[in-house]
């Protein structure tokens, strides 16, 4: 059985997973009306993702005898400034959804939930995962400058990890 204080963290995180996967859509979605198909497949398969962790905290909350409750989540951004801007936001986010996850395995340390601790240490792994390679991401950007879009858009999807 979840102590409150877990299934409680726990439940802000599906809003927070939630909201990843629609920040990833609109992001995919401007990528894809700016031409850059690549860019937009990356980021529909982040959404992808984001959703997926969504649906292993239901789960999670669930089978602990807690009670998962899906939130509204809150309308993203739609438009960026180009694409390094874009990539720079998807790490600030994801180095945000980190400190989340830390958060959870701190409350679960401090709740004596040992189960919730090890079925964490999933999504801390995966958050490293995540912020790699979205540095990885603005590092290549970084590499080819803003002359050479085309061949970047072409070859990001070999380099998620």
């Amino acid at each position: 059985m979840l102590k409150p204080k877990v299934e409680k963290i726990l439940n802000e995180q599906i809003e927070k997973e939630g909201f990843s996967s629609v920040l990833y859509l609109s992001m995919a979605s401007w990528a894809e009306s700016k031409g850059m198909p690549g860019v937009a497949q990356w980021l529909y398969a982040q959404a992808e993702e984001e959703k997926m962790h969504m649906l292993k905290f239901i789960d999670y909350i669930n089978e602990r005898g807690g009670r998962a409750i899906i939130p509204g989540f809150e309308k993203p951004q739609s438009e960026w400034k180009d694409l390094n801007v874009l990539f720079d936001e998807v790490l600030e986010h994801e180095r945000y959804i980190s400190d989340s996850i830390n958060k959870i395995l701190e409350t679960s340390i401090k709740e004596s939930d040992f189960a919730t601790q090890n079925w964490i240490q999933w999504f801390v792994a995966e958050q490293v995962e995540e912020e790699s390679s979205a540095q990885a991401v603005i590092d290549k950007l970084n590499l080819v400058g803003k002359n050479n879009l085309y061949v970047f858009d072409r070859d990001i999807m070999s380099l998620r990890s």
